[in-house]
């Protein structure tokens, strides 16, 4: 069934107190690497709204242990993917400060229950990108400042793919586990974002490839619609923040021992070791 965070019909919004035990209860289970199960039964209405207050439960929670958003996600970047989900347009997460690692990065699998790699543009602002505009890709570009080859490390707890439900990737924060970032693009006004063609590497054998636009057409459209999405929540993306856009290739897991490249042409690469 289809889901969409516009309705006119009044629904039940979860409180404060069961916002944080829920959140509460996913972080506990990340971090003793237990296996996915929903929490959609642990509220009254599973419906996007209620996930992101959830989401903001978790965001709480982590900033007040002492991280920081340095970051924000966009997934479900492909129609098949929203299709698969049950939604028509990406979802959010947000990237702490203690998750991001630059190129050559390293992970221990172990640390995880069941760690997948997206090779995505990251894309990285210099100015705050004003809450009172409805973002496009142009009004994005001005405030643009870098651009980086890079992996999101993403952490599904072994789920189950055929019972997935847009509730639950909102509010586990849209399975973030991390960022390796590479050095950014020397020139990314002059790179080709939308035909660029990426390419992942593991091992030194090519295992998928795709182009700089598969994620909605060009990296800057994905951070227009969290723009508009994040205003709409009363959140901002601030200058010195970067989104990651939406994976250009498809979703690796990796193994222990795997050395892994993700290319985008010849302009940049990112690399990350799994022991």
């Amino acid at each position: 069934m289809q889901q969409s965070t516009e309705s006119n019909e009044r629904r039940p919004v979860v409180n404060e107190q069961d916002r944080l035990e829920i959140a509460a209860s996913f972080l506990e289970e990340l971090e003793t690497r237990a296996q996915h199960h929903t929490m959609a039964d642990r509220v009254e209405d599973a419906s996007l709204e209620n996930a992101y207050l959830i989401q903001d439960a978790f965001i709480d929670i982590m900033t007040g242990r002492g991280e920081q958003v340095v970051a924000w996600k966009v997934a479900l970047t492909s129609k098949a993917m929203q299709e698969f989900c049950g939604v028509d347009h990406p979802l959010s997460g947000a990237v702490f400060n203690s998750r991001v690692q630059n190129s050559p990065g390293h992970v221990v699998l172990s640390d995880h229950r069941h760690l997948g790699l997206e090779c995505e543009i990251a894309v990285q602002l210099g100015a705050d990108l004003d809450a009172t505009t409805t973002h496009t890709k142009e009004t994005v570009r001005d405030a643009v400042d870098a651009c980086y080859p890079s992996f999101e490390l993403i952490e599904d707890r072994d789920a189950d793919y055929d019972q997935l439900n847009p509730f639950d990737s909102v509010s586990e924060n849209a399975w973030n586990a991390g960022v390796v970032l590479g050095s950014p693009f020397a020139d990314w006004q002059d790179l080709d974002l939308v035909d660029t063609p990426t390419v992942l590497e593991v091992n030194g054998e090519v295992l998928g490839s795709g182009k700089t636009g598969d994620a909605l057409g060009h990296p800057f459209e994905a951070v227009a619609w969290l723009a508009n999405h994040l205003n709409d929540r009363g959140r901002t993306i601030r200058a010195g923040e970067f989104v990651m856009t939406g994976s250009t290739v498809i979703t690796y897991f990796p193994q222990v021992g795997d050395r892994v490249k993700f290319f985008v042409g010849d302009h940049g690469s990112v690399e990350l070791a799994c022991s």
